[in-house]
């Protein structure tokens, strides 16, 4: 161990970690010296771990991929839980009115990684179609219910309610998928 690199110390400590089960991992700053091939593992193996992840990073990518919720410690001693990576938590935040700029930091050696879909995304981009093909199945089956004039001469208008209330709500699920799909089909794949 003595004679690895920091990276190849990284990717040996991540590859025992996911050798011996556990229901809590604890993770601080686990991208440092990881290469794009190791990052992408590490992400997959998060997202299919059940257990629970703490971790602290600075890579805002990684975040956003991965976490599905965020503790945030706002420097007054308040910590507050929110769902979602970073940016959800950045669309969170009030806009700041324009301030007295601070000079810039130096450019870092580290330059930042282009967009693109992560593990998880992917799999939802495939699994997108599918859905689509449902809600729209389903909302044929309501247009053909609601088209049947029996279903009038009842006289049970709760039916008729609950019948419209679920096709406004397969509309709208069906609207956020195809907006889903058109988002995630602009990201380039890794």
């Amino acid at each position: 161990m003595k004679v690895l690199s920091g990276g190849e110390k990284n990717r040996l400590l991540l590859a025992k970690l996911f050798t011996k089960p556990a229901n809590l991992l604890i993770l601080d700053e686990p991208t440092n010296d990881l290469d794009m091939e190791t990052l992408d593992l590490l992400e997959e193996l998060l997202l299919d771990y059940r257990g629970t992840v703490l971790l602290v990073s600075h890579d805002r990518s990684f975040l956003n991929n991965v976490v599905t919720s965020s503790l945030v410690f706002d420097g007054s001693g308040t910590i507050d839980e929110i769902i979602g990576g970073y940016d959800d938590w950045l669309k969170l935040q009030p806009q700041a009115a324009p301030s007295v700029k601070k000079p810039k930091a130096p450019p870092s050696a580290k330059k930042a990684r282009p967009r693109r879909l992560s593990f998880k995304e992917k799999h939802e981009l495939e699994e997108l179609p599918k859905r689509i093909e449902e809600l729209e199945s389903e909302q044929a089956e309501l247009h053909a219910k609601l088209a049947d004039p029996n279903i009038y001469k009842d006289g049970d208008g709760s039916l008729i309610t609950a019948l419209q209330d679920r096709l406004q709500t397969i509309e709208n699920d069906l609207e956020e998928a195809y907006l889903r799909w058109d988002e995630l089909e602009k990201i380039p794949e890794s």
